[in-house]
């Protein structure tokens, strides 16, 4: 079979509970969920649906009560925490809504930040992926600059830039313009669509139903299940919870 034609993301009947004082919140309920190679998916929901929980899971972070979830062919529900950190570090590239940059790194050393933990790659293959990912969003030029010296649309690209330069299988974005206005979450939308033309797969969470029209799928979370896959009104989503 050709391996374009398989999921790179498979997961079945996922569940999540997070257990508090023997109180037991069932975060994900039974998710099934297929994201092939060149998908731009975004996940949408009420607060406390599960979109953030799944995307964690999806990220490697957090591990299933249940379920089963398979990257790139294989099982990796079940892995050891060092497993799980390795195939995050190589397939997985994060754009967080906080931007998550250190403050007393250049944008340079942040975007390089994850690729020193690559091991056996040179330091000239760094610096080389380093200056493409940034070219790519259009900040190489402010590459000896620090986070404070940006503003938020521009960390935010550099946050993107440091999720590319490890040329991972996905992209996963939570609330990527969560912390910007209107206009630089525009800028930062059009660079994901960007991004995805030239081949990335991205997954992306917003509450934004005007950013999340720029995926070519929408998935709809509600009380920890998808209830439903493309763009639909408020009547009609209020129809399918």
């Amino acid at each position: 079979m050709d391996e374009t034609a398989q999921p790179l993301i498979q997961i079945e009947a996922l569940t999540k509970v997070f257990y508090t004082d023997e109180i037991e919140t069932h975060a994900l309920s039974g998710v099934h969920l297929a994201i092939m190679r060149g998908d731009y998916v975004a996940m949408s929901g009420p607060s406390g649906c599960g979109k953030s929980t799944l995307l964690s899971i999806i990220g490697l972070l957090d591990t299933p009560t249940n379920g089963r979830y398979q990257l790139n062919s294989k099982p990796v529900e079940n892995l050891s925490f060092a497993e799980r950190s390795r195939i995050r570090n190589q397939e997985i590239g994060f754009i967080f809504q906080s931007f998550n940059l250190i403050g007393d790194l250049t944008v340079a050393e942040n975007v390089e930040l994850p690729l020193t933990y690559r091991s056996g790659m040179p330091a000239a293959d760094r610096k080389r992926r380093v200056q493409e990912s940034l070219e790519r969003v259009g900040m190489a030029h402010r590459m000896r600059h620090y986070p404070s010296q940006l503003s938020g649309g521009q960390q935010q690209r550099v946050a993107v830039a440091r999720a590319l330069a490890g040329s991972p299988s996905i992209l996963l974005a939570d609330e990527p313009t969560g912390n910007l206005d209107s206009k630089n979450g525009e800028a930062v939308m059009e660079l994901l669509s960007e991004l995805h033309k030239e081949g990335a797969t991205i997954c992306m969470v917003t509450h934004d139903p005007r950013f999340a029209r720029h995926a070519d799928r929408q998935v709809h979370l509600f009380d920890g299940k998808v209830i439903a896959e493309g763009e639909l009104s408020p009547e009609q989503l209020l129809q399918v919870q």
